[in-house]
């Protein structure tokens, strides 16, 4: 996908003396893959080149997994790229989506806290944009890392790409104002204003996006969070599950700046906004 997706969540009550705007949980984007692919176009397909040079730079098979899919953009690069790869996604929209206007890939529905495609079905599972990040506990860490193991084959490799926790550590930059961003789909106006706030206790960065149209509709309000992983974090859940990390830096990626591109390699930090993260199957597949 383009860039970090909007999952859809239950609203948090609100006084009654609270204005909130209509539409309060609905999710604008995954509701409307049309309109997300306008807000984050990717013509160049960074994402999926990244990940494609990941593949190939540590010998993955051909058989990949695309978690989280969303449009099904990087799931037809990777396609293109003579990879056999099923993307995966809980949207129904995006799914439908991705069938008619990104085919080669299978396409199917899978919840990314637990997941069963088949045992040993894949060399390789792709998680770009932050979603991993949706697995918010540890229970959900778990049965996603758990079903990964038990997808790939021995030695499959997961490659990871999302915002880095550690980031977050006495920086400010990106909680101090909302950010406003505007676009025009379909001969309409699309503007948006998301606030970023830090949910220590939860270990949560939760995002509300109020959007609005020059069309006479009311605003939308969407709100979702993303889990805050630390690098440490990172390499004991991955031990904890049988992988063997690879790389984990901060750049350079795909959503990095400046970006990666052809021929750059991984670096050794992990103090920037975006973690990136190869790891592969050690020992034996769970037999169940």
């Amino acid at each position: 996908m383009a860039s970090d997706t909007d999952m859809a969540v239950t609203p948090t009550p609100t006084p009654a003396s609270t204005r909130t705007p209509t539409g309060a949980g609905r999710n604008l984007l995954t509701d409307n893959p049309g309109l997300y692919e306008a807000r984050f176009p990717d013509a160049g397909r960074l994402a999926g080149r990244w990940a494609e040079d990941c593949l190939r730079r540590h010998d993955a098979g051909r058989r990949v997994l695309d978690m989280g899919c969303g449009t099904g953009r990087d799931a037809a690069h990777l396609h293109h790229a003579g990879r056999r790869v099923t993307g995966a996604d809980l949207s129904e929209a995006m799914l439908t989506h991705a069938r008619a206007h990104h085919p080669g890939p299978a396409y199917v529905r899978a919840d990314l806290h637990r997941f069963d495609l088949g045992q040993g079905a894949f060399d390789a599972v792709v998680c770009l944009d932050s979603t991993l990040l949706y697995c918010h506990t540890d229970d959900q860490l778990d049965g996603f890392l758990s079903s990964c193991r038990r997808a790939l084959t021995p030695g499959g490799l997961l490659i990871a790409e999302m915002r880095n926790g550690a980031y977050f550590l006495g920086r400010g930059d990106l909680l101090d104002a909302p950010a406003a961003d505007e676009f025009t789909w379909r001969g309409t106006v699309h503007r948006s204003t998301t606030t970023l706030t830090v949910d220590r206790t939860a270990q949560l960065l939760r995002r509300t996006r109020v959007w609005t149209t020059d069309d006479g509709a009311g605003p939308v309000e969407q709100r979702s969070a993303w889990r805050l992983l630390f690098p440490g974090e990172v390499r004991r859940l991955l031990a904890a599950h049988g992988f063997e990390l690879l790389e984990l830096h901060d750049g350079p990626g795909p959503r990095t700046e400046p970006p990666w591109h052809e021929g750059l390699l991984p670096g050794r930090t992990t103090d920037a906004d975006r973690l990136h993260v190869l790891a592969r199957v050690v020992g034996d597949r769970p037999t169940a």
